[in-house]
């Protein structure tokens, strides 16, 4: 009896050992999965508050760019004024030879004198009833003409002299000293721009624009206008223009030939900085409160969809799809597919598979979430 409950004992003893064993063996592929698990950093989705920005290019004008023509025809005597200069209305700037139009205005001036002296004689001989009063009438109707042809020639004279129109800075003068100009020429003598404020002319398809209109406050035209958000300039070496814009006018047509609406926005300009006829890129801003939003490093595109690995049960990276409304130049503004809270792996991506075993390093989002500057230009 003592032995039958020995060997009870024993049979118990070696069933224990072989479940612990058999237990070991199954835990052994788990604990070895979490050892081999590599470590990846994640942050728990946050709401921000972003910007993203849409861009168009643009051409850039003075608010007042008067051409200089010439009234007469004539060679120019005189450049009185150099490219880029800064003059006042009124001001000369060409002048033009006027020896033959002062000849004729001698001339001019000759025959007034001769049809004065006609008038003067006949009026004593109306007066005495000597000769008809019709005679006086046309003797002063041809002293008229003669005046009238004389002021004619003297106004040319003064056009003679080319004065600009508005305060500016003066543009390209493609004409010079010698150079025969008329008011058929086929290019201005030059422009004069005032260039204190700047319109910047751009334009938006279709598409743009009804989008655009849509999502600003106001029931008419005018008073989208008035909401529009301020626009930002980068300038053609790359860099932000210190300004900000207002757009002012929208032309509220679509043209038949290119499909696109015009717009034109106003810069100050109080350092000269722009000048008239450059181009540039102008950006109009879109304001998400409170967006979901993650860095476009942290993603990536299969079959044209865009995913991103969340971590799931048992610490394992779960291909995750998700749709986007816009996006900034470093942030995808989801739209579905993500919420608050969810952990997302943030670095590492091309590494991961679906259902992989990893190690979450939980990090703060903001320490993710920066611009990242390229290496080349």
């Amino acid at each position: 009896m003592h032995k039958m409950k020995k060997t009870m004992k024993t049979n118990l003893y070696a069933a224990a050992i072989i479940a612990l064993f058999l237990a070991s063996c199954k835990e052994a592929p788990q604990q070895a999965a979490q050892q081999s698990a590599l470590p990846f950093k994640v942050s728990a989705v946050t709401p921000k508050s972003v910007t993203s920005y849409t861009a168009y290019p643009t051409t850039i004008q003075g608010a007042i760019n008067s051409e200089v023509r010439a009234k007469v025809s004539g060679y120019i005597q005189k450049v009185l004024v150099d490219e880029g200069q800064k003059v006042r209305k009124g001001q000369p700037l060409f002048k033009l030879e006027t020896q033959s139009l002062s000849q004729d205005a001698e001339a001019a001036k000759a025959r007034v004198n001769v049809a004065k002296v006609e008038v003067e004689k006949l009026k004593p001989l109306v007066e005495k009833n000597i000769i008809s009063a019709v005679q006086l009438q046309t003797a002063k109707a041809n002293l008229a003409q003669a005046e009238s042809n004389y002021n004619s020639i003297v106004a040319n004279i003064g056009y003679a002299t080319v004065s600009s129109p508005v305060d500016g800075y003066v543009g390209a003068i493609p004409y010079r000293e010698g150079s025969l100009v008329s008011a058929t020429s086929p290019s201005p003598l030059t422009t004069v721009a005032s260039i204190d404020k700047m319109y910047a002319f751009f334009s938006m398809n279709e598409t743009d624009y009804l989008n655009f209109l849509q999502k600003t406050e106001g029931k008419s035209l005018k008073d989208k206008i008035n909401n529009f958000p301020k626009v930002q300039l980068i300038l053609a070496n790359g860099e932000t223009y210190e300004q900000q814009g207002t757009i002012e006018t929208v032309t509220g047509q679509i043209d038949a030939k290119t499909g696109t609406v015009s717009f034109r926005a106003t810069f100050d300009n109080p350092n000269t900085l722009l000048a008239n006829g450059s181009s540039g890129t102008l950006k109009i801003p879109t304001v998400y409160e409170n967006a979901i939003v993650v860095p476009q490093s942290a993603t990536y595109e299969q079959q044209g969809q865009i995913y991103v690995y969340t971590v799931g049960e048992n610490n394992t990276a779960v291909a995750t799809l998700i749709t986007i409304k816009d996006k900034t130049d470093y942030l995808y503004i989801v739209d579905s597919g993500l919420k608050q809270g969810d952990l997302a792996v943030m670095q590492g991506v091309g590494k991961l598979r679906n259902n992989m075993p990893i190690q979450p390093q939980e990090v703060a989002f903001d320490s993710i979430v920066k611009p990242i500057k390229p290496l080349f230009q």
